[in-house]
């Protein structure tokens, strides 16, 4: 495996535990779901092969300590773009956002533009105006006991995540033995983030070249919201996934080729 570097830095009063995978650039900036720490990711950054990969925890996630005060999107994309400067990345990184985290991406790649070369959007919506899924998935969504207790988390996984997890438990336990508890009240910041925000008036005017994926059987997201996004960004194109809303986290081998080569295509 390449090699990695962790490490714990502060921006704008708020800590971000951050993991740098080296590997050929340009590097791909990924952004995590609700509630999710830096393991998670592992399985994807690995399928990923020699491309250069940052992740990192919010505050209040996994080994990452609380902030102080909530944020909004617009302020964390910024901070966002600041703890690049500080890890040393001061061009253009490949943008990939998976579900709370595509909110995030999209959020990045309008107010720090320059700064985003392409963007992937897995498993997400425009906001708060998008259209729901699940009741019961997304009611679970609210509480973070997920991430507490695998027993609980194995239960509801086919409802809440569809897909494999349907009929495949294994998958869900290995991705409940990478979790680590948020704290309630980081967890309570992503929620307030996400409320009241839509990305919806300004998706025409993202210029990037886009990649959306989405799931053919995920209860929290319907197909219909990336329809949306990919309708509404100027440069985008969808692409169906014969899974559900964790494909990316627990089977991402399958569609890794689709990211890389779009992120390898020449625009």
């Amino acid at each position: 495996m390449p090699p990695t570097n962790v490490r714990l830095i502060e921006v704008d009063g708020r800590a971000f535990r951050t993991r740098i995978k080296l590997g050929e650039k340009p590097p791909l900036l990924i952004i995590n779901g609700i509630g999710a720490n830096l393991e998670l990711l592992e399985p994807l950054t690995e399928a990923l092969g020699d491309v250069e990969t940052i992740v990192f925890e919010l505050p209040g996630m996994g080994e990452t300590p609380m902030s102080l005060f909530p944020y909004r999107m617009r302020h964390l994309a910024r901070s966002i773009a600041r703890m690049l400067d500080v890890l040393g990345y001061s061009g253009q990184v490949d943008v990939l956002g998976v579900s709370w985290g595509g909110a995030l991406a999209q959020q990045f790649a309008f107010t720090c533009r320059r700064r985003c070369r392409k963007l992937i959007l897995v498993a997400t919506t425009p906001g708060v105006l998008m259209v729901p899924g699940s009741l019961f998935a997304m009611a679970s969504l609210l509480n973070p006991r997920r991430y507490t207790d695998p027993s609980h988390l194995e239960r509801i996984a086919p409802r809440v995540y569809g897909g494999a997890a349907r009929s495949d438990g294994s998958l869900i336990r290995e991705y409940a033995r990478r979790s680590k508890s948020p704290h309630w009240l980081g967890y309570l910041y992503q929620q307030m983030a996400f409320w009241g925000w839509t990305s919806l008036p300004w998706l025409p005017l993202l210029p990037q070249p886009t990649l959306i994926l989405s799931g053919k059987d995920d209860p929290l997201v319907p197909v219909i919201n990336g329809r949306i996004l990919a309708a509404l960004i100027p440069r985008a194109r969808l692409e169906l996934v014969d899974d559900g809303h964790l494909f990316l986290l627990t089977n991402p081998v399958p569609i890794v080729p689709t990211i890389r080569n779009f992120l390898a295509a020449v625009t």
